[in-house]
């Protein structure tokens, strides 16, 4: 009998919590929990006994009593994942690491930092700043994402097509293993001997444990700039775009695509000056010494000006780049200037075949009778379709699903992969046969059991298995976002 499939004495729970923490660090209301049932994704679970973590011992404390009890506990950053990898299993004890928010340590030199795993992925670089070093990965929700969730999920964003996403910037980790013992993965070489277990630990989605101290890679601020911004008449000739600039030579830190429902959202809500009356626009980034940031500017316009490029706009100064970064980084937001609710996934396609599967992401949303936005980090052909609706209407969310089911398996006929930084969580979990064989899931779950043999670490997240389902569940139609 699994973690799920068993009943569980909350009030027992409880008990056993707090002979180990404090009375104000563990929460049991029914308000308290129904705030932790749900992440940012379209999906709700049913939370058990919340506590607040301060310190390794006091997780280590939560995951003993989960191991000796059986019973599956769940680490919590911001909440801001979007693929239903914090939705609670039923009853599970939901370890908050919200407190966990200081910077232990900055080593200049070497450029590696430790940090707790609540510490915010901007607020990081912000603290930082002024040794003229920075976080790469920065997620769009960097403001409110932790850097243990994006360990969890091995977050990407923008910037990390240059640079890699966040597994590239994890020497190491300090975890609280399921059964309560503390080891240390990786270190703060880069390339310590063994196995790479820190390599495995990251992007696990919270199965093998709970991060407690992580240590981070930092990156020098570049010494020059440019940002550019350009419309085309076509989705088409915008993303193949993007084939040509890398096939060029140029890497730029950033390659973003916006379609025009996205900027005319965007734009509405900061009035940037978009070119909201084109079909697409390019944010385009590049970063390095003067001359080099320069010759590469010119080589890109050089490329655009062959795909029918209308206006190059350069950002003047920080301040123009910084309004532009805010359009792309505030397209989720906007969405509510055109419908209430949406739906977003996550695939990836190869460079090449992003125009082609772009058309028949809008084939498919047409067919279902709904809208996209498509906003995403065209440089390595992460797209992030989002399927807008009003959920008030009878009947849209079967569209909206049966759609987005369409987009992920059109994305992965085309040689893509089911996710490039959100994750698999609950949303994709049932669908990984559609990349892996029975051998390879098999596998996967050999490796899950080698770290946890009780299947209570953050259970019934990624690998498909439909006995024990639990009791996880989309949302109610008037709890979607």
């Amino acid at each position: 009998m699994t973690a799920l499939e068993t009943s569980i004495d909350l009030d027992a729970v409880a008990r056993a919590l707090r002979v180990r923490l404090r009375d104000d660090q563990v929460r049991d209301s029914l308000t308290m929990r129904n705030l932790y049932r749900r992440d940012a994704s379209n999906m709700t679970g049913r939370a058990g006994i919340v506590c607040f973590a301060e310190s390794t011992e006091d997780v280590q404390a939560c995951v003993q009593v989960a191991a000796d009890m059986g019973i599956p506990f769940m680490a919590r950053g911001s909440g801001t994942g979007l693929a239903g990898g914090a939705v609670p299993p039923p009853d599970a004890i939901i370890i908050s690491t919200t407190k966990m928010n200081k910077i232990l340590s900055v080593d200049e030199v070497n450029r590696i930092a430790w940090v707790e795993p609540g510490v915010l992925n901007l607020d990081l670089s912000k603290q930082i700043a002024d040794l003229g070093v920075h976080f790469a990965p920065d997620p769009s929700s960097q403001q409110t994402c932790s850097i243990g969730g994006n360990v969890a999920n091995n977050s990407g964003g923008p910037h990390c097509l240059a640079d890699g996403v966040t597994n590239a910037h994890i020497h190491g980790v300090e975890v609280v293993l399921p059964d309560g013992s503390i080891t240390i993965l990786g270190g703060e070489e880069p390339e310590p001997d063994g196995l790479d277990l820190r390599g495995v630990f990251v992007g696990s989605e919270g199965m093998f444990g709970v991060a407690t101290k992580i240590c981070v890679r930092l990156m020098q601020n570049p010494p020059d700039v440019a940002t550019m911004l350009m419309d085309f008449e076509s989705v088409a000739e915008g993303a193949n775009l993007v084939s040509d600039i890398i096939a060029s030579g140029v890497v730029p830190a950033a390659v973003e695509m916006m379609d025009q429902l996205c900027l005319v959202a965007v734009e509405e809500f900061i009035h940037a000056g978009l070119p909201v009356e084109k079909a697409a626009a390019l944010l385009v980034e590049v970063v390095g010494p003067s001359a080099g940031v320069a010759a590469d500017v010119e080589r890109i316009c050089q490329l655009a000006s062959e795909r029918g490029v209308g206006a190059i706009r350069v950002a003047a100064d920080d301040a123009e780049r910084a309004l532009l970064w805010k359009g792309r980084k505030s397209a989720f937001g906007a969405i509510a200037n055109i419908m209430p609710n949406y739906y977003l996934h996550d695939t990836v396609v190869p460079r090449h075949k992003l125009a082609e599967v772009l058309d028949q992401i809008y084939e498919i949303v047409r067919r279902h009778n709904l809208q996209v936005l498509n906003v995403f980090h065209a440089g390595d052909g992460n797209l992030h379709p989002l399927i807008l609706f009003d959920g008030s209407v009878e009947g849209v969310f079967e569209r909206v699903h049966a759609a987005g089911r369409e987009i992920v398996k059109a994305s992965v006929n085309a040689g893509g992969v089911l996710s490039g930084e959100h994750g698999i969580g609950l949303e994709k979990r049932d669908l990984m046969p559609l990349m892996f064989t029975e051998t390879d899931l098999s596998a996967q779950a050999d490796l899950r059991r080698a770290f946890d043999p009780q299947l209570i670490s953050n259970p019934d997240k990624v690998l498909p298995n439909p006995a024990t389902c639990g009791e996880i569940h989309s949302a109610p139609e008037g709890a979607w976002i």
